[in-house]
């Protein structure tokens, strides 16, 4: 019996000495793992940039009420001659302006209890005419003034102007290199302190572009495209993995 408790005893001695052994073995794995676990710094990274646009699009309308659509066709088409002859002595070129087709809505007799009737009381004709132009400031300065027309008798309106910037798509891939750049810039300022130093860049991502007007702060998650301005900014920004060593 003793020489069965003192066997066993070995047997537990050597199980636990084994046991440690291996625990010991697992712990020192695990620091090396930790160890040589690679390290990463998450930043992001912005650029802003000031842009004056280079394409305007300018649109007025107008109309004329008539009895008839013959008639009504006859006034339009002389509105559209006088429209035209306006717009080319003030420097419009041909090629810059586009008539659009005719659109007509048909007016109905209302009786004096409001009940719409059958009775076709007047036409009304009307025609866009639309500016394109790379003379941006010139053509703004003329779609402003194309009021003047009322006073030859037409029935016309002008809408606000459109801006863009032809060359978006050269500058959104400058703009992402910058952005990169100042990310990295402010990684490297960060691990500085430290005694580290960043190394290759593991992903990055491109966010939405912002282009707004001048120093403004709004900010949209799909992006903003402003065209009611002719100064903009845009800004883009990209966040960045960067190895750390």
């Amino acid at each position: 019996m003793k020489k069965i408790n003192g066997l066993t005893l070995i047997t537990i001695s050597i199980i636990l000495s084994l046991g440690l052994i291996v625990s010991s073995y697992m712990a020192v794995e695990g620091v090396k793992s930790i160890k040589s676990a690679p390290k990463s710094l998450t930043v992001t990274g912005s650029a802003k940039r000031e842009i004056k646009s280079d394409v305007i699009v300018w649109q007025g309308s107008f109309s004329v009420d008539a009895p008839d659509m013959t008639s009504g066709y006859v006034a339009l088409k002389e509105n559209a001659e006088t429209v035209k002859k306006y717009f080319s002595e003030k420097g419009i070129k041909p090629e810059e302006i586009t008539f659009s087709s005719v659109d007509t809505y048909t007016r109905n007799r209302i009786l004096d209890n409001g009940v719409y009737t059958n009775i076709v009381e007047s036409y009304n004709l009307s025609q866009t005419v639309k500016i394109n132009s790379t003379r941006v400031l010139e053509v703004a300065e003329i779609g402003r003034n194309s009021t003047e027309l009322i006073e030859q008798g037409i029935n016309f309106t002008s809408n606000n102007p459109q801006y863009f910037y032809s060359k978006l798509a050269d500058l959104k891939i400058e703009m992402i290199g910058l952005a990169t750049e100042d990310s990295k810039a402010r990684a490297e300022a960060m691990v500085a302190v430290t005694g580290n130093q960043i190394g290759m860049l593991q992903s990055a991502r491109v966010g939405v572009f912002q282009i707004t007007s001048l120093y403004s702060n709004e900010i949209d998650d799909y992006g903003i495209n402003d065209t009611s301005t002719y100064e903009k900014e845009i800004t883009a920004v990209v966040t960045c993995d960067f190895e750390v060593k």
